[in-house]
């Protein structure tokens, strides 16, 4: 299995430091306990044709922390025994980053099965599930090495923290359909795509975790593959709609639907719910094609379901609060106080008033008058003489034979003013094949500096090692192609240090390595900004902005403590 080159830390089985992940720690396979399990299988296997199984006997190996795979692979943390295999969080100590594990005996019935699965995941390289790095047999052991990603969010969190608006919802359901249609069309399912396997990251993208990998730990099988993943998205919709399970047993955190009743639409469970994405809802679970409106064909296979999506009227993303500025604070002056001592009861002595002088009636008055008259009378002179000079010279644009006319270029003369050049359009370049935030680079030129792009997190700095990674960057369209001499960029990081260089690229997408590409300035810096001037003017239509090191930053809630830079805004002038 091939290595990836990347010392990056932005993946995980679970959510790193989520307080929700680390309670379920003991007792849960992907945070659901043994007993939500069983409950999950009897409500998702409802017409499924799922099939689980029976549980082996079989002893986990006995591992502890500190235990080293392929002199590589570190274990730190076990989150899962179940089953005869167990889930851990480890530090790959080769490209040092975290990665999850699944460990399983070389002789549990299930070990062959599980490495075909995670092998056949690691060919799709889609990103948007969670990638498989690594799948081996080893010393009577078989594991399965993974992504972690420290600063997503698993879908049971979001769910219990309330139902989705409609425009989250939306997204939810069609990052799914349309990832999981992606797979099936290579032949891969899921199975088992609950919301323990949904992770939403900091950028609003879903990502899909154990991609076959979950199912065949656990022995799941279906006689209709399709049709199980997208009742599964149909469910996960249901439930992001009304934060309650679409079947009668309570499963990961949500309450069931009551007994006895049925499935009944998300629209007549909870009040304000999106009439289309109800019905979309009905419609990928309930697959006699009967919503609870009107008469639809059902969806049985994700592709199905990602084209309904795709016909839905465009649902918008609610509208920000509105937060009244301040109220203006008004000063009232007591009347006839304001500039004046405040009057007091009781007659007032009168005071001497002494009276100014009449203006320049005083001998300085008189000579300033002169001084000024004199000045104002030889400057209508010169400014009559100038004019008069002009209209000889340059009247009518004509000369007399043998002369030379002068011609006023001062304003050419003149540097002409910088000119802001306007961002039409970006692409994240990753001649590596392995992007930072694909989704963050629009905030880089959205003038609003509260949104950014950011980096993964690396080990090494701040410099970034070549072997592992070369550099990340930004590609920018200007619309055609236009006179750059300078640019400024926005950091979220300061420390020691960042640095960036300028490209003039032939594309969107340059082809070659970057040593290949035109450097057209470059800077370090220790500081929130980075400006970079130009020594000759370039002229290019697309720039690639490339950064080589970054600074240490401690972990921020958005990613963990590592080297790593977060791009808040880039103006290019011109």
């Amino acid at each position: 299995m091939a290595e990836r080159s990347t010392a990056a830390v932005d993946v995980a089985d679970n959510s790193g430091d989520d307080p929700l992940a680390a309670k379920a720690d003991k007792a849960a396979t992907d945070g659901v306990a043994e007993s939500e399990d069983t409950a999950e299988k009897s409500a998702d296997n409802k017409g499924s044709g799922s099939k689980s199984a029976e549980q082996p006997t079989i002893t986990t190996p006995e591992l502890h922390s500190g235990h080293k795979l392929a002199r590589r692979y570190r274990l730190e943390e076990c989150v899962t025994r179940l089953d005869g295999f167990s889930s851990w969080r480890a530090v790959d100590e080769k490209l040092r980053r975290a990665v999850g594990v699944h460990i399983l005996p070389a002789d549990h019935p299930r070990a062959r099965s599980v490495l075909a699965a995670a092998r056949s995941a690691a060919l799709l390289g889609d990103p948007r599930f969670v990638q498989v790095l690594d799948a081996v047999e080893e010393n009577d052991l078989v594991y399965v090495v993974h992504e972690w990603l420290p600063d997503a969010t698993e879908l049971t969190a979001l769910l219990a923290a309330g139902p989705m608006e409609a425009h989250d919802a939306y997204q939810l359901v069609s990052q799914l359909s349309q990832a999981m249609a992606a797979a099936h069309r290579e032949g891969l399912a899921h199975l088992r795509l609950t919301p323990n396997a949904v992770l939403r990251s900091s950028t609003g993208q879903y990502r899909i975790r154990g991609l076959a990998v979950n199912a065949a730990l656990r022995g799941i099988s279906a006689d209709r593959p399709q049709r199980t993943d997208t009742e599964a998205i149909g469910a996960l919709l249901y439930a992001a709609l009304t934060q309650r399970w679409p079947y009668e047993n309570n499963a990961y955190g949500l309450t069931g639907l009551p007994k006895g009743i049925g499935l009944i639409a998300p629209d007549q469970v909870r009040a304000g719910v999106h009439r289309g994405l109800s019905e979309l809802a009905m419609r990928a679970l309930v697959n006699d094609g009967a919503t609870a409106s009107r008469q639809e064909p059902p969806c049985t296979t994700p592709d199905e379901l990602a084209k309904a999506v795709g016909e839905l009227p465009r649902i918008r993303p609610p509208e920000p609060a509105f937060t009244p500025p301040p109220e203006y604070q008004r000063t009232t002056y007591q009347q006839g106080t304001y500039g004046r001592p405040a009057t007091h009861a009781g007659p007032a002595a009168p005071q001497p008033v002494a009276t100014p002088p009449a203006p320049l009636e005083s001998r300085t008055g008189k000579a300033l008058k002169w001084a000024v008259s004199a000045l104002l009378i030889a400057a209508l002179g010169l400014g009559s003489w100038q004019i008069a000079d002009r209209l000889l010279h340059d009247g009518k644009g004509t000369k007399e034979p043998g002369t030379t006319q002068n011609t006023d270029n001062d304003q050419d003369d003149r540097p002409k003013a910088p000119v802001p050049l306007v961002i039409q359009d970006a692409e994240e370049y990753a001649p590596d094949g392995t992007p930072q935030n694909v989704a963050g680079v629009p905030n880089t030129y959205d003038d609003d500096t509260s949104s950014y792009w950011r980096t993964k997190y690396y080990l090494d700095g701040p410099d970034l090692v070549p072997s592992i990674k070369e550099g990340v960057g930004i590609v920018y369209d200007l619309g055609a192609a236009k006179e750059i001499s300078s640019a400024s960029i926005g950091l979220r990081y300061v420390g020691d240090h960042t640095t960036i260089s300028l490209y003039a690229v032939d594309s969107l997408s340059p082809s070659g390595p970057v040593d290949s590409l035109k450097k057209i300035a470059t800077t370090t810096t220790r500081t929130s900004s980075a400006e970079l001037t130009l020594k000759e003017s370039a002229q290019s239509r697309y720039v690639l902005l490339w950064m080589t090191a970054m600074p240490y930053s401690e972990r921020d809630g958005v990613s963990g403590a590592g080297h790593k830079q977060g791009i808040t805004d880039v103006k290019f002038t011109g």
